[in-house]
Protein backbone atom coordinates (compact mmCIF):
# COMPACT_ATOMS: atom_id res chain seq x y z
CA UNK A 1 0.00 0.00 0.00
CA UNK A 2 3.12 2.26 0.71
CA UNK A 3 4.22 2.70 -2.63
CA UNK A 4 0.61 3.11 -4.27
CA UNK A 5 0.99 6.03 -2.02
CA UNK A 6 3.96 6.87 -2.81
CA UNK A 7 3.56 6.68 -6.40
CA UNK A 8 0.31 9.23 -6.50
CA UNK A 9 1.92 11.85 -4.09
CA UNK A 10 4.56 11.70 -7.06
CA UNK A 11 2.13 12.65 -9.43
CA UNK A 12 0.45 15.74 -7.16
CA UNK A 13 4.33 16.61 -6.24
CA UNK A 14 4.83 18.98 -9.26
CA UNK A 15 1.51 20.94 -8.64
CA UNK A 16 2.63 21.56 -5.31
CA UNK A 17 6.09 22.77 -6.41
CA UNK A 18 4.83 25.36 -9.01
CA UNK A 19 3.49 27.08 -6.12
CA UNK A 20 6.81 26.60 -4.26
CA UNK A 21 5.39 23.80 -1.64
CA UNK A 22 6.35 20.22 -1.69
CA UNK A 23 4.53 16.85 0.02
CA UNK A 24 6.27 14.47 2.59
CA UNK A 25 5.39 11.46 3.11
CA UNK A 26 5.57 10.27 7.44
CA UNK A 27 3.83 7.38 7.56
CA UNK A 28 0.93 4.89 6.12
CA UNK A 29 -0.77 3.34 8.97
CA UNK A 30 -1.48 -0.30 9.16
CA UNK A 31 -5.16 0.85 9.27
CA UNK A 32 -5.13 2.99 6.35
CA UNK A 33 -4.39 6.37 7.62
CA UNK A 34 -1.49 8.15 5.75
CA UNK A 35 0.32 10.66 7.06
CA UNK A 36 1.65 13.77 5.54
CA UNK A 37 3.33 16.81 5.61
CA UNK A 38 2.91 19.81 3.92
CA UNK A 39 6.38 21.92 3.31
CA UNK A 40 7.60 25.41 2.06
CA UNK A 41 4.81 27.72 0.77
CA UNK A 42 2.33 25.01 1.14
CA UNK A 43 3.32 24.54 5.00
CA UNK A 44 2.11 27.71 5.63
CA UNK A 45 -0.62 28.44 2.97
CA UNK A 46 -4.28 29.13 4.41
CA UNK A 47 -5.92 27.09 1.98
CA UNK A 48 -3.57 23.75 3.17
CA UNK A 49 -6.38 21.91 4.41
CA UNK A 50 -8.16 22.82 1.32
CA UNK A 51 -5.43 21.35 -1.23
CA UNK A 52 -4.81 18.22 1.43
CA UNK A 53 -8.67 17.06 1.68
CA UNK A 54 -9.92 17.73 -2.16
CA UNK A 55 -6.46 17.72 -3.65
CA UNK A 56 -4.23 14.63 -1.83
CA UNK A 57 -6.59 12.80 -0.38
CA UNK A 58 -9.25 12.68 -2.85
CA UNK A 59 -6.87 11.26 -5.10
CA UNK A 60 -5.38 8.97 -3.02
CA UNK A 61 -8.33 7.27 -1.92
CA UNK A 62 -9.57 7.70 -5.60
CA UNK A 63 -6.49 5.58 -6.12
CA UNK A 64 -6.02 3.14 -3.17
CA UNK A 65 -9.26 2.31 -1.94
CA UNK A 66 -7.79 1.14 1.46
CA UNK A 67 -7.00 4.52 2.39
CA UNK A 68 -9.21 5.72 5.13
CA UNK A 69 -8.07 9.41 5.64
CA UNK A 70 -5.28 11.52 5.11
CA UNK A 71 -3.79 13.67 8.29
CA UNK A 72 -1.33 16.56 7.94
CA UNK A 73 1.36 16.43 10.73
CA UNK A 74 3.13 19.21 11.57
Amino acid sequence: MKEKVKTVIDAVRPMLQADGGDVELIEVTDDGIVKLRLTGACGSCPMSTYTLRMGIEKRLRAAVPEIIGVEQVF
